[in-house]
Parts: structure tokens; sequence; C-alpha cells
């Protein structure tokens, strides 16, 4: 038995966008940079983003700041508070930067960015586009 003519037309109407969107998305975004190994023996992907406000879900922005004399650091500004965020390695080799002190964890993507309350694995700041994310759309 086949699929319902409504979710058939629905699939033929919708997925050449979709597809096309997909393709656009991975044309448009610099490919990743693949560090060594780690501890956890995963690659960590480097991503070439730039520094800057990230506009996030529900009017929250975050601030951050890639020129830190430091490699392997940020600078991020979250509710006036100011932190020194350090890279850390993750098991899936995304970039992952954390303050320890605070607890804070910044999940560093092209597409879109994260910060996380690192205790608890709340979302603080969620759906976060940079400058270059919020230009193109």
């Amino acid at each position: 038995m086949g699929l319902p003519r409504m979710v058939t037309a629905m699939i033929r109407r919708f997925l050449p966008t979709f597809l096309l969107a997909l393709l656009a998305v991975g044309c448009a975004s610099r490919p990743a940079e693949v560090a060594g190994p780690t501890a956890t023996g995963t690659p960590q992907m480097q991503f070439a983003l730039g520094s800057g406000i990230y506009r996030c879900e529900n009017g929250v922005r975050v601030d951050v700041q890639r020129d830190t004399p430091m490699p392997g650091m940020l600078g991020l500004v979250w509710k006036g508070s100011s932190y020194r965020m350090q890279r850390n390695a993750s098991s899936s080799g995304l970039p992952r930067f954390e303050d320890v002190a605070s607890g804070l964890v910044w999940i560093d993507l092209p597409w879109k960015s994260v910060l996380l309350d690192g205790r608890s694995g709340r979302p603080l700041a969620s759906d976060c586009r940079g400058p270059a994310s919020v230009r193109q759309g």
C-alpha cells in the first residue's frame, strides 16, 4: 500500500525546495578544518568565525570576542559579565568552549551557536547567530 495522495503531493512539492536550501547552506558555509586527534581520540573541528554580537532567541545577546592573545580562548560577555572561555576537546569534535569557574559552555558553530549552563545542561541562550549569519539570512 502506497503513501496517501496528500503526503505524496507534499513530498513532491517541498522536497526540491528543501534539497536546494540544504545544498545552498552547505555551499555557503566554509568547510571546517580538522585539527589532529585529542586525548578523546576524536579530531576537533576548527571554524573561521568572526567576533561580535550574536543575536539569540527571545532577544538574548551574547558578545563573542575571538581576538584574545591566547590560542584556544575566546572572550564572552553575557548579561553584563565577562568570561574567558577555554576550548575543550569534545567527543563529537564540535567547538566547545568552557569557563570552569562559572560553568558556562559555548558551543560554537557557523550556522548557530548555543550558551549552556554546563552544570545542568540547560540552554541559557539558544539559536544564536553571529554577525555573518545574520547578514546571510
